[in-house]
């Protein structure tokens, strides 16, 4: 799993709500193919958790065997709390549990190389049923 070092704040604030605000802002950063030949194009809005990162990266892993190389694009820096079930209103915060990324429609998330067009058109297909957000595989053209 993902996740960093050290934060500054063990707890941040909440962000903002509204998906469908936040989908109405296109990424501007992170847009194009950097390093592989094709990639995994988020669509949506999405708060991608460290372990659907980790289980996408396994999946394309799998298909990449030793040829081939696989880049996260992503990295889950912000911390997210949570209370525990069945406690009453107040009380304060709850602990983190863990960490989440933040992805805006445009973002590349993954990239694969040194592997077929189509086996790495399946396993960014399959790496993207592990994730929250619509995907879309895009290629160098």
């Amino acid at each position: 799993m993902l996740f960093p070092k050290k934060v500054k704040h063990r707890k941040w604030f909440t962000m903002r709500q509204h998906r469908e605000k936040e989908a109405a802002h296109a990424e501007t950063r992170g847009i194009g193919l950097a390093f592989g030949s094709y990639g995994l194009k988020a669509m949506k809005y999405a708060r991608v958790t460290s372990n659907q990162i980790e289980a996408a990266r396994k999946v394309m892993a799998r298909y990449a065997t030793k040829s081939g190389k696989v880049w996260i694009r992503v990295f889950p820096d912000h911390p997210f709390t949570q209370k525990p079930a069945e406690v009453k209103m107040g009380k304060g915060k709850g602990d983190p549990q863990g960490f989440i990324a933040e992805v805006k429609p445009g973002r590349i998330m993954f990239e694969i190389d040194g592997v077929e067009a189509a086996v790495a058109a399946e396993a960014l297909r399959k790496a993207g049923t592990k994730l929250p957000v619509k995907t879309k595989v895009v290629s160098r053209s």
